[in-house]
């Protein structure tokens, strides 16, 4: 689909884009009637130009937006959790810092950033709902196909915007006056309302890889459901993903990760890259991830994004069992030891899980096949973003040409962004039958997860010897209580799903952000000191701003502000 997406923005230029700021106009400046689109063709047209912003980002927004709406959610799943920091040096991309030491405010540019490029996509949406009804060409079925897929791509931006901002207003292609809708409630009815669409009228797949499944929607209903606590309503949903969807762990873990291994057996729904297809500067290759690449020595920029210690801290596992250590307190005793000056590289001799090497570049260890990590010239400012380098987005050495040579941007490649795959369903799945009380059910689902990880390739030095002292096992009977459980399913989930731009999300909905974070904050400030008196305060730092500019947009006829902003802001 990526291919086709360039020729089509083209068409779309002339007709979608207003000036950022004028996003709530009724009809944007050189927006196009939509009765030229009253066709099959025009549908068409109009549903790839969705689909091509379905990663949040767009060149024409500007590097910025890009990056603050990335679907990977680097800034908001990442690095405002205890799994990444900004990294980089502090001065570059500053915006960021209020994020991850949350000090935000409603002007800050990321917080600006996130909103618009998302608002873009649900004007692409509608769009393509205004349009279906006039295109006297299409048969019903085809239709009913165009609204499914428009309807998922809607609730997916309204579901980046509400895990980010929290009440959005609500705008579909209904309304006559998007300036003066507020943004009184949550909208998840909504978006479960397009979703369960969806689900009922898409196919089980297509040729186009792309595209939106039903089950591309069933997960992503039971996600939003999760978000609410709803674990009876996501049950069946997963569980039918997880029976019926036909979909298989893959044999190893960082094949989820491997340009050569995408859109798998495992995957649900990916997120298509595309790199030296004539778009520009490569923007349909995964954009929104272009700083989070090494520093030095592959030639990448920009060392954003860096791996926390206390995610690293995460891998452990005892000794004897290949478990998680789990009833660890996390302290300054927890962090790997590693070389501050980056002089010399320190190793780790206890055991880890092996997903930390297919997930964290780390010092002595392989990178890739970029060859062994050292311990300063791989990162940009050790003091700002400490020793460690993600790794999922990456391509090997190997596959170079698979990588934009175009600009600065040299990271940018065809790596898919897995939005979905069957390992998420597997541990969702696990947390709901823990919540029910079906603790062998529970403890068999979460040992699939890792039974996968010991079956697993492992990182090796050039003479063929593991990288590490690697060692995960299952657990050898049921948890012993629903408590215990879900301290086993999450700890699950942060080792599964690290760097993918969940983490700061699932402490949300799981309500352990401020114990978790709050832990974090202090020990980890002890090495980064962008982290130093930095705390998460409950009933505010869940969500972040309502932008100010969009506030002071928002004014009804009597002059009154519609937009109302979240509290502490």
């Amino acid at each position: 689909m990526k291919k086709i997406i360039y020729s089509t923005l083209v068409i779309l230029a002339s007709m979608v884009f207003a000036c950022k700021s004028d996003w709530l106009d009724v009809k944007p400046k050189g927006q196009a009637d939509i009765s030229t689109f009253s066709s099959a063709n025009g549908v068409n047209v109009l549903l790839i130009g969705a689909y091509a912003v379905v990663d949040g980002t767009h060149r024409n927004f500007g590097d910025g937006a890009v990056w603050a709406s990335a679907v990977s959610n680097w800034v908001w799943g990442g690095v405002a959790s205890d799994d990444a920091y900004k990294g980089s040096n502090y001065g570059d991309q500053s915006t960021i810092n209020p994020i991850e030491g949350f000090y935000s405010d409603a002007n800050n540019g990321y917080v600006i950033n996130h909103w618009f490029p998302l608002y873009d996509g649900i004007l692409r949406a509608n769009d393509v709902l205004k349009a279906i009804p006039l295109a006297t060409d299409m048969a019903d079925a085809d239709k009913k196909l165009a609204e499914a897929q428009a309807k998922f791509l809607r609730a997916h931006f309204y579901f980046e915007l509400t895990k980010v901002h929290g009440k959005v207003p609500y705008i579909d292609e209904n309304t006559e006056n998007p300036s003066v809708v507020p943004n009184d409630h949550m909208v998840f009815p909504e978006i479960e309302a397009d979703l369960t669409f969806a689900a009922a009228n898409l196919p089980a797949s297509w040729s186009d890889k792309g595209r939106a499944t039903k089950w591309a929607a069933k997960t992503y209903l039971a996600y939003v459901y999760l978000f609410q606590k709803k674990y009876t309503d996501a049950q069946p949903l997963l569980e039918d993903v997880y029976t019926n969807g036909g979909f298989t762990l893959m044999p190893s873990f960082e094949q989820n990760f491997m340009i050569a291994d995408r859109n798998n057996a495992e995957s649900i729904f990916e997120i298509q890259y595309a790199v030296n297809d004539g778009s520009d500067g490569s923007g349909n290759g995964g954009w929104g991830d272009a700083l989070n690449f090494p520093y030095g020595h592959t030639g990448t920029c920009c060392g954003f994004y860096q791996p926390s210690h206390s995610l690293v801290a995460s891998y452990r596992t005892d000794a004897t069992t290949g478990l998680p250590l789990l009833d660890e307190v996390y302290t300054t005793a927890s962090i790997l030891p590693y070389d501050p000056t980056g002089a010399t590289v320190k190793t780790y001799a206890k055991p880890v899980d092996p997903r930390l090497d297919h997930t964290v570049g780390r010092p002595g260890i392989p990178y890739l096949d970029w060859g062994v990590q050292d311990g300063a010239t791989w990162v940009r400012d050790l003091s700002n973003g400490g020793p460690y380098l993600n790794k999922k987005n990456m391509f090997k050495q190997a596959e170079k040409s698979m990588a934009t040579s175009t600009g600065w941007a040299t990271g940018v490649n065809a790596n898919n962004f897995r939005k979905f795959r069957k390992a998420h369903v597997i541990l969702w799945l696990a947390e709901c039958e823990a919540q029910a009380g079906n603790l062998a059910r529970a403890t068999s689902l979460v040992n699939e997860i890792r039974n996968r990880a010991k079956a697993s390739n492992v990182v090796k030095l050039a003479d063929g010897t593991p990288a590490a002292n690697y060692k995960v096992e299952p657990y050898t009977t049921d948890f012993a209580s629903k408590e215990y459980a879900l301290k086993a399913i999450k700890a699950e989930n942060r080792m599964e799903f690290a760097m993918e731009g969940l983490r700061f999300f699932e402490l949300v909905r799981w309500g352990d952000a401020e114990t978790v974070l709050n832990k974090y904050l202090p020990v980890d400030g002890t090495q980064v000191g962008a982290l130093v008196g930095k705390a998460f305060v409950a009933g505010q730092h869940e969500i972040w701003p309502i932008p100010q500019q969009q506030i002071d947009m928002s004014v009804d006829a009597t002059g009154k502000k519609v937009l109302t902003q979240n509290p502490g802001y």
